[in-house]
């Protein structure tokens, strides 16, 4: 198997390909440099914390990918610095200069005509010296607490103060409040879009101080800590409220690497690597900001059309456009059939309209869904809360552990709490990812439910940005499962049997498991045997092994895996007629899609879960058939067939681990672009 965090840099390598590619928009360059520099932060927050915890507690023992917690480190901080200095390059040589022909650049202190340097010496003295606390070290004053991944200077300085004191070595924090891009004015910059960062006007009056000392320089630098939290669910009474306490140390958390400025002095970045513990291959020296994803800032600040991506506004299938306001139609347009949704091709709003009509219409009784991420500004959630408000039975399933999304669903929990919603935290030890809403609805003296599934977040500004299906039905088999899914969420009692829905951690991997022996089966009779999976991470060894006998056995395979896969696809006797496909473009893949040839059946499931040991095992996800034919057939194209001509946006994954960008004679082929065109009108 492969290593997962080796394959988690070739992913990073692949979106940043998409900022080298000359023939993206300049700001678009931009933004997905900015995005592998927030990739990067967590991958160390979580990915490396992970290895360095391995390392102390069981260095000799190998992983599935046969290597050591050591061994896997070294390579892995190996590819990491390759890839930063990939990163710094580009952004410093290329991608800056090219935005600045076109008028919209960062302003160096060393290239200040008299007027810009004016201007930031007014604003560093107004809005920025007074919110700095210099702090000298020496022994009264000790080395400062510092904030993960928070921006910081040390400045070496050298000189007697008032008091005395030889000085040598200071440290400056910079506010969280204070912006990290400042913009110019135009008059002053002499660009449309002019902007100086907060580390150039500190840098460039840090004297300003320390007066009456000589300053020998001043470097910017910043730490990145473990940020993964430890709660003991079993030992807490209030899930809750022991999250919160952990929340307040997450900053805190050792540390796993060091960024400092690229002229730090060597005797200076060893002073920092002993104040944290890191060593220097844990120091990662960068030419730009030590804080790249602090620039995503300046893609939202610039307003230049020409510079971006083409606007694309997603459009609200039929028949849902007619109905947004008329709940009795849009519950008899799903009653009629299941509708599947595409985001971002199609419009999240019909979900929207769904849970307004929960909200508005009287004969919707009971509101159940389950939040996984949905933001700190959410229409979803006011819509739960006017739901409770208006007497409905309002339940919600609230995944405290979301990853960097805890406080915002805390916050959200308190204010269902406080409307009288029932509010429960899911099963202990298990996060509940499946994402599911349920409105049980009075009809002619019965209750209907009425349903969506989806495999990604309630999130309306993701849904802009992630590929995902949704599906909204009334079957009532599918619907009963959903219900007795809540009632295991948020009740106590034995698991009942299920009539389509597959569940984490009961019946999912048994089923993926089963499916894919019997592809193997029907291809060792002589039969037709195909299987096809869209996923985000492909990991799980069982699940690996069994898709490797299915190659061995005459299955021809096709896996499109955005990010991490352990599969070695293309090895001879082993996984030969396994293909491993990787779609990196303008949306971000999100989407769950599993199909099995199943003797002409054709078996198609849609998932919140990907295909990893944590979804299967330690989370409670949800898969769910597409059975209308129709369907079936788009989802079958929209997840796979399209997505396997592409030759634009796809890479094809090697048996060593690398990726080779996918070349055909065909007409090019962009899958974003079609699906824009096909399902945007």
């Amino acid at each position: 198997m492969q290593n997962r965090e080796l394959s988690l840099i070739k992913f990073n390598e692949r979106v940043l390909a998409m900022a080298e590619n000359q023939s993206t928009p300049l700001l678009e360059r931009l933004r997905y440099l900015c995005i592998v520099g927030s990739n990067l932060d967590e991958f160390f927050e979580i990915r490396i914390a992970s290895l360095k915890e391995q390392q102390r507690q069981a260095p000799g023992v190998a992983g599935c990918d046969a290597l050591t917690p050591d061994q896997a480190f070294e390579r892995v901080q190996l590819a990491a610095h390759v890839l930063v200095e990939r990163q710094n390059s580009l952004l410093m040589d290329q991608v800056l200069p090219a935005l600045l022909s076109h008028g919209v650049g960062l302003l160096a202190a060393t290239t200040w005509t008299e007027a810009q340097q004016a201007w930031a010496r007014a604003t560093f003295s107004h809005d920025v010296m007074p919110l700095l606390t210099p702090i000298g070290l020496d022994p009264a004053h000790p080395f400062p607490r510092v904030y993960n991944k928070s921006l910081n200077f040390i400045v070496a300085l050298s000189g007697q103060d008032a008091f005395g004191r030889r000085a040598s070595i200071a440290i400056v924090q910079a506010p969280r409040a204070l912006p990290r891009v400042i913009r110019v004015p135009p008059d002053v910059a002499g660009l449309p879009d002019g902007y100086i960062l907060l580390t150039t006007l500190i840098s460039a009056f840090v004297g300003e101080l320390f007066p009456g000392l000589d300053i020998k320089g001043c470097y910017q630098w910043r730490v990145t800590r473990n940020s993964d939290l430890y709660v003991d669910e079993e030992e807490v009474t209030n899930l809750r409220q022991a999250l919160q306490g952990e929340l307040s140390q997450r900053n805190f958390g050792a540390s796993v690497r060091l960024e400092i400025d690229q002229g730090m002095p060597p005797n200076l970045a060893s002073f920092l690597q002993r104040e944290f513990v890191l060593e220097p291959q844990d120091t990662y020296r960068v030419s730009g900001p030590v804080n790249l994803a602090r620039l995503l800032q300046m893609c939202d600040l610039v307003d230049r059309p020409e510079l971006s991506f083409p606007v694309y506004k997603p459009v609200i299938p039929s028949p849902f456009g007619a109905y947004a306001d008329d709940p009795v139609n849009l519950f008899r347009a799903i009653a009629q059939r299941d509708r599947l949704l595409h985001h971002p091709y199609q419009s999240f709003q019909p979900v929207i309209d769904f849970l307004t009509a929960a909200a508005h219409d009287p004969n919707v009784v009971a509101v159940k869904q389950t939040i996984y991420r949905t933001g700190e500004d959410s229409e979803l959630m006011r819509l739960l809360l006017l739901a409770a408000r208006s007497g409905k039975e309002v339940t919600v399933v609230v995944e405290l552990m979301a990853r960097f999304d805890e406080q915002t669903n805390i916050n959200w929990a308190a204010k269902l709490e406080a409307v009288g919603a029932h509010v429960s935290y899911g099963v202990v030890a298990h996060k509940t990812h499946a994402k599911m809403a349920l409105l049980l609805r009075r009809e002619k003296g019965e209750i209907r439910r009425y349903g969506h599934l989806s495999t990604g977040n309630y999130h309306p500004r993701t849904a802009k940005l992630y590929t995902d299906f949704g599906l909204l039905t009334a079957n009532p088999a599918i619907c009963e499962d959903m219900d007795r899914m809540f009632s295991l969420l948020t009740g106590l009692g034995a698991r009942r049997p299920l009539k389509l829905l597959l569940q984490s951690p009961f019946t999912l991997h048994e089923t993926m498991v089963a499916l894919i022996k019997a592809e193997a089966a029907h291809a060792r009779a002589g039969r037709r045997a195909r299987i096809m999976a869209k996923m985000n991470s492909l990991l799980e060894p069982i699940i690996i092994d069994e898709l490797y006998k299915a190659s061995q056995a005459g299955v021809k395979i096709d896996l499109i895996v955005r990010g991490a896969c352990a599969l070695r696809p293309g090895v001879r006797g082993l996984s030969e007629s396994i293909r491993v496909t990787s779609i990196v473009g303008r949306y971000l893949e999100h989407a769950r899609a599993f199909y099995f040839y199943g003797d002409g059946a054709e078996n198609v499931y849609l998932s919140s879960a990907d295909w990893m040991d944590r979804n299967f095992f330690r989370r409670v996800e949800v898969g769910f058939p597409i059975l209308d034919k129709a369907l079936k057939k788009r989802v079958i194209n929209e997840a796979f067939t399209y997505a396997l001509r592409d030759n634009q946006l796809a890479w094809r994954g090697q048996p060593d681990g690398g990726y080779t960008r996918v070349h055909s004679r065909r007409p090019p082929f962009n899958l974003h672009d079609y699906l824009m065109r096909e399902l945007g009108g």
